[in-house]
């Protein structure tokens, strides 16, 4: 090496060299180190890349616990993992805002390269612009960071597949945060091993979207309080017509499937307009507002008496359709439905059915089954729905949210605290 090598670490053999990275895998008892050439004035290992990436000491395995057996005490996810925490930003993030999170956690080592992201096309926009490609040579350099993380922030590139080759690639991987509320789908679909989903912690964007969607979903019970469907009709067709009775939300019953951080939100904001409001979920919550809540096998009964229902559900196997065929031949003619949830909570062929003979009146959809909607599907021309692209959880205050929500999880990391919203992977929400 030059005499203007800023670092040096001696290696035996010759590893490969990516992107000025030597990355020496680390050995079973948890070391591993990371060669990086600087020249004597630069601060960082290449442009783009906001901390070099330094030699590591070696420091205790963390050995992973048992999905079978209770965990050692204290708890293994109650420990401090570490005194800093090497994080790379594998999903598109500002520069202000990955400044925040060193700034609210300088314990954090957040290594980002810009070069290697897509850009936003608005805020939230969590895969970028699908124009961008990445070159060989790019795609290596970005596999040699996520390769070397503690923690990611997002998956790469919004993929389970992946996520799926970074857990096989990097043994030191111990955390993972989603960007989407409903990131344990995503880990899902990845199919890690008992052993891979047993050593990495993963955690979701759950609450940040919890105001935006709570939002829609009262728009949409008011739309159909209210009969936006027949206001548009007579509006096109230039028509006053007779004054009728509209419905009043206050007078309403409300069924909220679902009492996660978005259903527990929509029903107290229900509640706070004058709405009876039942709860279906699985367990007893605390839910402000909720004047009952029942278990899912019950849905059928309660939306025999529901105004309006609103889903909030995660995508899983066992709420899968959970809005049946069979619940909704229970409904109270003219219900107004409300989806912010996942589309794959719906029988969509039934839910056609029942849009089209008046059991459902009115339906303000933010997800569809399978999307993005095809374009021959009868809900876009059905006078009695409003469709929404999946954007209702959008925000330009989104990409902050989650940034300090990721800081805040860090702190908790690294102090050996419970952390918020962890997945479930047993269940996957």
């Amino acid at each position: 090496m030059d005499a203007a090598t800023r670092s040096v670490v001696l290696i035996p053999t010759e590893p490969p060299v990516v992107g000025g990275v030597v990355r020496i895998p680390r050995p079973i008892d948890g070391c591993g180190l990371t060669l990086v050439r600087v020249s004597a004035g630069s601060q960082s290992p290449r442009p783009g890349v906001s901390r070099a990436l330094r030699p590591r000491p070696c420091r205790p395995p963390i050995p992973a616990p048992s999905r079978h057996r209770p965990c050692p005490s204290p708890p293994l996810e109650c420990r401090p993992v570490s005194e800093s925490l090497r994080v790379v930003v594998s999903s598109p993030l500002s520069e202000e805002l990955c400044r925040l999170i060193e700034e609210r956690e300088p314990r954090v080592e957040l290594v980002r390269d810009q070069s290697l992201l897509p850009p936003q096309r608005h805020p939230g926009d969590h895969r970028g612009d699908p124009a961008f490609v990445r070159t060989p040579e790019q795609q290596a350099r970005f596999d040699a960071l996520v390769d070397s993380a503690d923690a990611l922030y997002g998956l790469p590139d919004e993929s389970a597949r992946a996520l799926r080759r970074t857990a096989e690639a990097n043994p030191g991987l111990r955390w993972v945060h989603t960007m989407a509320a409903g990131g344990g789908a995503q880990v899902r679909v990845a199919r890690l091993s008992e052993q891979q989903l047993a050593r990495i912690r993963f955690t979701t964007s759950g609450g940040t979207h919890a105001q935006p969607l709570t939002e829609f979903a009262v728009f949409g019970v008011l739309a159909g309080a209210k009969e936006l469907p027949r206001l548009r009709e007579r509006q096109a067709a230039h028509q006053w017509d007779d004054r009728w009775a509209m419905g009043q939300v206050s007078e309403q019953t409300v069924v909220v499937v679902g009492l996660g951080g978005i259903g527990r939100r929509v029903a107290e904001t229900l509640a706070l307009l004058g709405a009876t409001v039942i709860g279906v979920h699985r367990r007893e919550v605390d839910a402000p507002g909720v004047s009952r809540i029942v278990s899912p096998e019950q849905l059928a009964e309660v939306v025999a008496v529901a105004d309006a229902v609103v889903l909030a559900l995660p995508g899983t196997e066992q709420t899968h359709r959970m809005l049946s065929r069979e619940v909704l031949a229970a409904v109270k003619p003219g219900l107004t439905l409300v989806n912010v949830g996942r589309g794959t909570t719906v029988d969509e062929e039934a839910l056609v059915e029942a849009l089209q003979d008046g059991r459902i009146g009115f339906a303000a959809l933010d997800v569809v089954y399978a999307e993005p909607l095809d374009a021959s599907s009868p809900l876009w021309d059905l006078p009695n729905v409003l469709i929404s692209p999946h954007s209702a959880a959008l925000s330009s205050l989104e990409d902050r949210r989650i940034a300090e929500l990721f800081a805040e999880n860090a702190t908790r990391l690294l102090d050996g605290r419970p952390l918020l919203n962890p997945v479930n992977t047993r269940e996957f929400y």
